[in-house]
């Protein structure tokens, strides 16, 4: 499964110069081939030493990571929600994108200008939360005057459904995300609303080269931390500058680059991390001669569910699954010595997948 990323935020914070080096590392950082499925698209590598490990015990010819796709949304302006700027692209490209991280101007600095005049990470936040929320009402709205005329009907789960819609109108009216929504609101009809704010979001709080690793002295990296918590967002402490720099070091310079600043993962890793961990994800890993790679899946995925990652024909055929546990692998080197040990189990089709687990399917179609 392709994770997807929309980066958005305000003019001058640093959203570009982050997408610039995303796009970058994925070309020469990671050491795999970075792709531009459209000009604001860009897939990278996804960082995971278990990969690497896994490749050089197996002697796979070839190392195919799972990736992410970082989108970058532009057009986000005030007036959005009602077309200003880009806003209609705008809003067509974050409803695809699986999780939002909204990149937040947390530095000082008299070269580059703020589109407002000046830093302020709580007003940012707003303009483009407010945007959100408008787009969001005026879609549950639409939604509200077809439940009204179903519920006429007297029929008690129409009638239901119109008071969930109601309920989810009035909080939003309020200026709340849908993410706090209190309520319930039914899968059918959460689907078809496809809400802005109802989708996991994480907080790159942008700042100087100098106030790595976490700013904890920034007052506005603590202004992001404090709304992440109101909504159960992710805050990542970041710099777009050094991920730039970053991405044009070969791996002895990154990491001693890394090292001086005292962060053992580069920015980019962190927020991959976070978005895994946002989103309820994990990896497993196939291994041989011919290649070894990384498969997403959510958590709490069966062997079969997990199995479709690769092709639907190994879940419709799912027969069983050989798997050995990362850390027996490691310590044993071979498949061969995990099954000797007694350390490869064999599982059926309930069995859910954990991270890290190697797997062979063994299907029949």
């Amino acid at each position: 499964m392709a994770l997807q990323v929309g980066l958005v935020g305000l003019p001058n914070v640093g959203k570009s110069t982050l997408f610039n080096a995303v796009s970058q590392a994925g070309a020469e950082a990671a050491n795999f081939p970075f792709c531009t499925i459209d000009p604001n698209v860009g897939v990278v590598a996804v960082p995971d030493e278990r990969l690497t490990r896994l490749a050089e015990l197996a002697a796979s010819q070839k190392v195919i990571p799972t990736a992410i796709e970082f989108v970058d949304i532009a057009g986000l302006v005030a007036g959005a929600s009602q077309g200003e700027g880009l806003g209609n692209q705008f809003l067509a490209h974050i409803r695809e994108v699986d999780a939002i991280c909204n990149v937040v101007r947390c530095f000082e600095s008299d070269d580059i200008i703020h589109v407002s005049g000046s830093v302020d990470p709580a007003r940012d936040v707003e303009i483009i939360t407010t945007e959100l929320v408008l787009a969001d009402l005026a879609t549950t709205e639409k939604r509200l005057e077809r439940a009204n005329r179903s519920a006429r009907t007297g029929d008690k789960d129409l009638v239901r459904e119109r008071d969930q819609v109601l309920a989810l109108r009035d909080h939003l009216a309020e200026g709340h995300v849908a993410r706090t929504f209190p309520g319930e609101l039914d899968p059918t009809v959460a689907r078809e609303l496809s809400l802005l704010t109802a989708k996991p979001v994480i907080y790159a709080a942008n700042v100087a080269e100098d106030e790595l690793p976490d700013a904890a002295g920034n007052h506005h990296v603590e202004v992001v931390r404090k709304l992440a918590e109101s909504e159960g967002a992710e805050v990542v402490v970041i710099s777009a500058q050094v991920e730039a720099e970053l991405a044009e070091l070969d791996g002895s310079e990154r990491a001693e680059y890394l090292a001086d600043l005292g962060l053992e993962r580069s920015g980019l890793e962190r927020l991959i991390e976070r978005a895994y961990r946002l989103l309820g994800l994990l990896t497993y890993f196939t291994a041989g001669p011919k290649e070894a790679r990384a498969w997403t899946v959510p958590a709490g995925s069966t062997a079969p569910r997990a199995a479709r990652e690769i092709h639907t024909d190994f879940e419709r055929g799912f027969i069983k699954a050989e798997v050995i546990a990362y850390e027996d692998y490691d310590r044993l080197g071979t498949e061969a010595a995990a099954r000797e040990a007694g350390r490869l189990r064999i599982e059926g089709k309930d069995y859910v997948v954990a991270d890290g687990d190697v797997i062979h399917f063994r299907f029949n179609v």
